[in-house]
């Protein structure tokens, strides 16, 4: 049945495209130089996002962070091998799903720190990737509370992931 869900729904559109006598080439090309136009504002944020993210990694930050927190990560239980990823996932999904494929590879599948890396890429944000991106498309410049009230999810992601980890499953 999945494999018919997409050409109903296109077959659906065109049909009422018809009734409602509306040119749907005309609109989708209205539509694409629409989108083109977002991509070339965004494209900036984008860029600056991307370029800070390799900078931060190359710079043994992560390393350093994930350092400093150890002695919190132990007193919670909380596996240290995964405090990269809780770094840079507010940063980045590709560079998250690079970190969380090293910690799998590392601690090995079915591991305690390998089901909390999983259970947070599937339960958090790309947080400031997303603002930039949203942002930058309406022309927010000035961010105020959005950051910090976006990532108190990102906080409590990881630690209830942790928690729903070792709930479910043990240590």
């Amino acid at each position: 049945m999945t494999d018919f869900v997409i050409p109903v729904i296109t077959v659906a559109v065109l049909v009422y495209a018809a009734i409602k006598k509306v040119d749907v080439f005309g609109a989708f090309c209205e539509g694409a130089a629409e989108g083109l136009k977002t991509c070339a504002d965004i494209l900036p944020a984008l860029i600056l996002l991307l370029v800070c993210i390799g900078m931060f990694s190359a710079s043994g930050a992560v390393d350093a962070l994930t350092g400093l927190l150890k002695p919190l990560c132990d007193a919670l239980g909380f596996p240290t091998e995964v405090m990269p990823l809780v770094i840079l996932r507010p940063f980045s999904g590709s560079g998250a799903m690079a970190v969380y494929s090293e910690i799998a590879a590392a601690a090995g599948a079915d591991t305690f720190a390998e089901r909390v890396a999983a259970t947070l890429i599937g339960s958090s944000e790309t947080t400031f990737y997303t603002v930039a991106v949203y942002f930058s498309a309406v022309k927010i410049r000035k961010t105020r509370h959005a950051v910090p009230s976006a990532l108190v999810p990102d906080l409590t992601a990881w630690i209830i992931c942790g928690a729903v980890v070792f709930l479910f499953f043990g240590a």
